[in-house]
């Protein structure tokens, strides 16, 4: 449990990030078309006579009532699947095979201009991944309901096909039981989690009018996607970043809240991460850093502590080729004696705008393994259909 000092200053920070209050185009998980559902939103498009983002009427002033059913974009539909191939030379490891990693299918589109909804469906294990409705009249002040990405990190919220590397980082999979299971013992949910969220850019600086100050700040159930709340509290996420420079970001990001798993335990879980990512004419950084404390719900004797970092860089060789390298860092005690180190380096092929390819190598050095050195070979194929 961290002290009232601690609780009292995260409560501060994001009491003030709310005060301070979607956002303009970024590396979320937002949806494109494929080479076939580009065919079948062009059909809509023409059979409804709007425009592919908008509406007939879009010089037209907005009239709300219930009565009102013209203002409505054309849906926007699309997918994609993702194969892959893993080998590892690690001692009983059983990673030497060809799998499915997932098959995505999402469909967004607009109301009445200031209405935007999100759904995506996993068809692999079928699931629902997002449902969303987000108010984005102002750049300024926006707000999302439904369920989504977790607004904690750079990178969670990030479409597979933006991250760069075969995977995401060990620090997004773990601080957001993103594919693995938390600190605290929250198995993976996709990072995802059902809440209310409030964004918005503000204060245009510099020639280009960039906008200087970006903030999200959300409550969540805190029991992860799908799932309704299992106790009588909220988790709370907040996060706000600093744009000195176009397409240069630099975020603090909170969390605290209360996780409680199938045996009725509940554990504290309390995190804070500083991040900066650059995303500029093809080239790519990102940096971050997260840290947790609190307990585990399945093991009283869990460490209360754990950290990750990792360091990305993405540099363009070709149109088609661009080439990745990280060095990715856990530590699920937050000592160097539980340190799992990967060296990674990727080569993206893009060939076409749905069509993607990756090989990736990783030296991994695990100290919390018997076989602590080991190597992996990862292939992956993307397709939007």
């Amino acid at each position: 449990m961290p002290s009232p000092n601690h609780k009292t200053l995260l409560a501060v920070f994001l009491i003030l990030i709310c005060a301070v209050s979607p956002l303009k185009a970024e590396q979320t998980d937002e949806y494109q078309e494929g080479f076939l559902t580009a065919y079948l939103n062009r059909a809509i498009e023409k059979a409804m006579n709007v425009a592919p983002h908008g509406d007939s009427e879009g010089s037209e002033p907005l009239q709300y009532g219930r009565h009102i059913t013209k203002y409505i974009s054309a849906p926007q539909f699309g997918g994609y699947v993702i194969g892959s191939y893993n080998y590892s030379s690690q001692d009983n490891a059983d990673r030497n095979a060809f799998e499915c990693r997932m098959v995505r299918m999402y469909v967004s589109g607009t109301i009445l201009r200031d209405f935007k909804y999100r759904i995506q469906l996993e068809l692999k294990n079928p699931a629902m991944r997002d449902f969303t409705l987000e108010w984005v009249r102002f750049k300024e002040f926006q707000v999302k309901i439904g369920q989504f990405k977790r607004c904690f990190t750079y990178e969670n919220p990030m479409n597979p096909w933006d991250v760069g590397m075969g995977n995401y980082s060990q620090t997004a999979q773990r601080m957001t039981a993103l594919i693995a299971e938390d600190p605290s013992g929250e198995v993976a949910q996709n990072g995802r989690d059902l809440g209310l969220q409030f964004q918005g850019d503000l204060f245009p600086v510099g020639k280009d009018k960039h906008r200087l100050v970006r903030y999200q700040a959300a409550v969540y159930n805190g029991n992860g996607q799908n799932k309704k709340d299992n106790n009588k509290q909220k988790d709370w996420i907040g996060n706000i970043q600093v744009q000195p420079v176009k397409d240069l970001y630099i975020g603090l990001f909170g969390w605290t809240g209360t996780y409680t798993g199938a045996n009725g335990v509940s554990a504290r879980r309390n995190r804070w991460a500083l991040a900066s990512i650059y995303e500029h004419k093809d080239w790519s950084f990102r940096a971050e850093y997260a840290h947790h404390t609190g307990s585990n719900v399945n093991d009283p004797n869990a460490p209360n502590k754990a950290d990750g970092w990792y360091l990305l860089a993405g540099v363009p060789v070709t149109p088609w080729l661009k080439i990745y390298g990280s060095y990715d860092v856990y530590r699920k005690d937050a000592t160097f004696g539980s340190m799992k180190s990967i060296y990674g380096i990727c080569p993206n092929f893009q060939l076409h705008k749905n069509l993607k390819f990756q090989v990736q190598y990783n030296y991994v050095n695990d100290r919390t393994a018997d076989d602590h050195n080991y190597h992996e070979l990862w292939a992956q194929t993307y397709v939007r259909f």
